[in-house]
Order: C-alpha cells, then structure tokens, then sequence
C-alpha cells in the first residue's frame, strides 16, 4: 500500500468516525391521529438510562455511584425531551400541554412508584394525562453535564459521547394502548448535552408524531 493509498484510507476512516450514523425504527399505531386528537396533555416519564462504562472506568465508581449516575441521566434525558416540546409550544407547532417534569417526578415520588412494575396505563392515569411518555437511554458516557463532569474527575474521562441507543413509547392513558415507539441508535459526534441529543434524534421522528404540526 502505497502513501497516498494509505492516506486515502486513513481520511475515510475518520470521516466515517466523526460522520453520526444512525439505525431508526419508528412505530406508529394507525389511529394515532384519532386518538390523539382527544388527548390535552401528555407527561414524560424519567428514562431508564444505562451507562456502559469500559472496565477500568468501572473499577474506579462504585455501583452506587453508576446507580445515582444512571439516575440523573434518565431524568435528564426527561428534562431534554421537555425542553423540545417546550420549543415546539412556543413555535405554536404542538398541539398539546405537556406536564412539568418537576409535577411528574414529585407524584411519582410521593406514591413511591417503582418503575419496573407499574404500567404505562397506571402512569398515567396516577399523574392525571392523556397519554405517558416512557424510554430506556443506553449511552457509553452520561451527556448530562453533572454526570459528566463528575466522571471526569472520578475516572479522568472526558469529551462527548460516540455512541447512543433512545427507545421511547407514546401509551394512551385509557386503555394502555401503544400509540407511538421510536428507537433509534446514533453513533458519531453527538454534541455534548442530552439537549443537542434529543434534538437529533427527534428532528425527523417529529415528523411522524401526531401531536406536532
């Protein structure tokens, strides 16, 4: 292999690392639009959230650490997607209320629900909405900026996330119904908060999502 053949082969392997990439499925149930025309206001529940940290970042946190870790990053991701139909809100392209996140997670909290077995359908009839919005986050490094900033000082790791997996579902209140499910794995230069993340992600998947314009 000669130097310019070498040099050819070098750029398109970098290219191709910072280039996001990204593997989509989107579901959407065919009387989305029916149904949600009924609904005046969703809630977004906090994101499981999974941080696969490399071996040697794991053996300088302990698992309670990576716990409160996955935690903020679930609520983060919550706090993102808010932010995003917020926008929309104000831009008069959504159709509906959103619930605050601090209402959301203080019901929660005060009837100590425990995700993992507690219904999309329980959800939401506990916080009093239309439809609940639910997703697990599988990320390599935490986006939020706490998150990150203490990683950085326990395990000296720094810089952006390369690689993100979202899986959100859209449930209808009354009968538990899946309205909505959009799943969606990016790799590349994803920017540096879960803000600019979910604005990716979402930038083409509100294109199918009953409640914007």
């Amino acid at each position: 292999m000669n130097k310019i053949t070498f040099k050819l082969l070098l750029a398109t392997i970098l290219l191709v690392g910072v280039t996001v990439k990204a593997q989509t499925h989107l579901f959407e149930h065919p009387d989305f639009e029916t149904i949600a025309k009924d609904h005046k206001t969703i809630a977004i529940i906090p994101f499981s959230a999974k941080v696969s940290l490399r071996p040697k970042q794991m053996k300088e946190i302990t698992p309670e650490q990576l716990k409160e870790m996955e935690i903020g990053e679930g609520q983060s991701i919550q706090t993102a997607m808010y932010s995003w139909f917020l926008k929309r809100k104000k831009r008069g392209k959504l159709l509906i209320n959103v619930q605050d996140p601090n209402k959301t997670n203080a019901i929660l909290k005060k009837n100590e629900i425990d995700m993992e077995i507690t219904t999309p359908e329980e959800l939401a009839k506990l916080l009093k909405v239309d439809a609940v919005i639910t997703g697990k986050f599988e990320t390599d490094k935490p986006m939020s900026e706490g998150a990150s900033i203490a990683l950085g000082f326990l395990v000296g790791f720094w810089g952006t996330t390369n690689s993100a997996t979202i899986n959100m579902s859209i449930h209808n209140a009354k009968d538990g119904m899946l309205l909505w499910n959009y799943n969606k794995r990016v790799i590349g230069s994803l920017g540096s908060s879960n803000d600019q993340l979910i604005n990716k992600l979402m930038r083409k998947a509100s294109r199918r999502l009953a409640y914007t314009k």
